[in-house]
C-alpha cells in the first residue's frame, strides 16, 4: 500500500477548537491492551474529562466503558471519532459517520491517512484531522 500525504487536514487553531468543543469521543479500534497506542491515547483523553466510547469487535468493557461493535450501535450523540484502523478502513468509517449525521470530527491517528475518505467526511460537514495523535496535540495545545 502506498503512503499518502494528508491533503485534507485541520490546522492547529481548528484542532484547539475541536478539543474545546468535543465532549464524547468514539474510539474505533480501542484495544483492551494497556500497552497499545489506542488504549494509552483513550485513557489520556478520558483522564482529561472526555467521555470515551470504545468501538471494538470483542470485549464488553474497556476503560470502564461499555464496548460497542460499531458506530451504528451507539445510541447517543458522538462528537468525534478517533480512528485506530488501517487507512483502507476509513472509507466505510466515513460512510458510517455520514449515515449517523451527528459526528462533528473525523480524526485519523498518527500514521493513518486516506484523503478520499477525509474529503468525503469534510464535504459532509465534519472537521478532519489525519496523521496526528490526539494525545500529543491535546498536551501541546491544552496543557
Amino acid at each position: 500500500m502506498e503512503c499518502e500525504f494528508p491533503t485534507v487536514n485541520s490546522n492547529m487553531d481548528e484542532v484547539k477548537e475541536i478539543f474545546d468543543s468535543v465532549k464524547t469521543i468514539a474510539v474505533l479500534g480501542l484495544s483492551p491492551n494497556p500497552e497499545k497506542d489506542s488504549h494509552r491515547v483513550a485513557a489520556y483523553m478520558q483522564a482529561q474529562g472526555y467521555k470515551i466510547v470504545p468501538v471494538y469487535p470483542k470485549e464488553d468493557e474497556i476503560l470502564g466503558e461499555k464496548v460497542y461493535r460499531s458506530l451504528k450501535e451507539i445510541p447517543f450523540k458522538v462528537d468525534m471519532v478517533n480512528i485506530f484502523r488501517k487507512p483502507n478502513a476509513l472509507d466505510p468509517i466515513a460512510d458510517a459517520c455520514i449515515e449517523r449525521g451527528d459526528i462533528d470530527v473525523f480524526w485519523a491517528q498518527k500514521g493513518i491517512v486516506n484523503n478520499a475518505a477525509a474529503e468525503k467526511a469534510k464535504n459532509a460537514g465534519m472537521k478532519v484531522v489525519q496523521n496526528q495523535c490526539a494525545m500529543v496535540d491535546h498536551r501541546n495545545l491544552c496543557s
